[in-house]
């Protein structure tokens, strides 16, 4: 058999949220309207994570390599983003988490989140 191998995941971004689908059937997903944290991702060697969280810390991580031009123009709808941002911090060559957005009223505290 000839092609490709099959990515570990998919993204879908509608006007609604994100979803993202893992090769292993879990599903991690996030409404837009319940995003109050994103986050970038950066390790050496690695591909860069967007990480939106809501409320109770619960989150979407999605791997840049899994994104469109729907996904950043979507961001674009969050309160005061700032697409120069979030760019300046996935392009970074530093290992780290960026918090590059919080909406404007965000929980007192987020609980640390997890990430693959």
């Amino acid at each position: 058999m000839h092609g490709n191998a099959m990515p570990d995941s998919y993204v879908y971004v509608t006007e609604e949220g994100v979803t993202r689908h893992y090769a292993d059937g879990s599903v991690e997903a996030l409404a837009w309207e319940d995003v109050v944290e994103v986050r970038v991702v950066t390790e050496a060697g690695e591909d860069v994570l967007y990480i939106l969280r809501d409320r109770d810390g619960e989150g979407c991580v999605v791997p840049r390599s899994a994104t469109d031009a729907s996904f950043l123009a979507r961001l674009r709808y969050l309160p005061d983003f700032d697409l120069d941002r979030l760019t300046l911090a996935a392009d970074s060559t530093r290992d780290g988490v960026v918090v590059v957005w919080r909406s404007p009223d965000p929980p007192s505290a987020l609980p640390d989140l997890e990430y693959d």
